[in-house]
């Protein structure tokens, strides 16, 4: 018999998701997420059958308020293209970044995932996560979008 850690789903916040659905060429992002409760993020992208020629690209944007006040890339902050002429269809790809790679000096403390489908109708969704919350246990400030946390004791 081994001792049981901490849950997972009490450390790691699901924050914002772009519903896995399919989408038509354009752009779709999650919410602004307010970056003073977490330490460290993690943009998990899904791409699942990609169109015919199609591309997904994802990158994060960070913001000084909730609105997208002042809205720019986070440096670094992009997947290599997804196509479907790389066999890209149902891969994943991940971004991962920390609170100190926001531009604080100039106050930006939100955070999003922008994700682009080009060329074709083609299946994709994200999720932002979050490690390292400050005050409590994580899943009491998952996004309103989670409904259920399910914990084997």
């Amino acid at each position: 018999m081994s001792n049981k850690t901490v849950a997972l789903a009490t450390t790691l916040g699901v924050l914002a998701s772009i519903d896995p659905d399919a989408y038509a060429a354009g752009t779709v992002t999650t919410a602004w997420v307010p970056c003073a409760q977490w330490q460290t993020y993690m943009a998990v992208i899904s791409a699942g059958d990609l169109g015919a020629s199609a591309t997904v690209d994802a990158k994060i944007e960070q913001a000084q308020d909730a609105s997208g006040t002042g809205a720019k890339d986070l440096a670094g902050a992009e997947i290599t293209q997804l196509t479907q002429a790389g066999s890209d269809s149902n891969t994943q790809a991940i971004i991962s970044f920390s609170a100190a790679d926001l531009d604080m000096e100039n106050a930006f403390g939100f955070v999003r995932v922008s994700l682009t489908v080009a060329a074709a109708t083609s299946d994709a969704g994200a999720i932002l996560l979050g490690d390292g919350c400050r005050y409590g246990p994580a899943s009491e400030h998952d996004a309103a979008s989670v409904g259920e946390i399910v914990i084997v004791a």
